[in-house]
């Protein structure tokens, strides 16, 4: 399970990345669990922190932005497959402070017969995520 702090809650989230959206690394809210943030640390122990921020390039914008942003759901997910059954991953950006979004770069490839526009697209700043235990 995926938690995200909202005011004075940490409830449960799903990943929602769009490259369409304004911001492409959203999450939506499930509601199946909701903890107090002021008695969290009571309730849970900081096992591991990790940090995600892959990188994707090549010639096309949206398509770059889209196998990113697919990368980073993955990861995530796979993070939350490999948990324990009495441990969550816990979201540590807040909102307004240090929110990832995709971040791209354009340059140029003159190495063929033509020159072709190249994108490189990464997160920035990361997604980092706390793997938690119940005590």
């Amino acid at each position: 399970m995926i938690l995200r702090r909202y005011g004075k809650n940490y409830v449960s989230v799903r990943p929602n990345f769009d490259s369409r959206a304004m911001t492409e690394i959203g999450f939506t809210r499930t509601g199946d669990l909701t903890v107090e943030a002021a008695g969290f640390a009571d309730q849970y122990e900081l096992v591991e922190n990790r940090i995600l921020s892959p990188t994707h390039a090549g010639n096309v914008q949206s398509e770059v932005e889209a196998a990113l942003l697919e990368d980073l759901e993955n990861e995530l997910v796979g993070l939350e497959s490999g948990l324990g059954p009495d441990q969550i991953l816990v979201l540590q950006n807040e909102q307004g402070v240090d929110h990832p979004k995709t971040r791209g770069k354009q340059g140029s490839d003159a190495s063929g017969p033509d020159t072709r526009l190249t994108f490189e697209y990464t997160v920035d700043p990361p997604l980092r995520v706390g793997i938690y235990r119940s005590t």
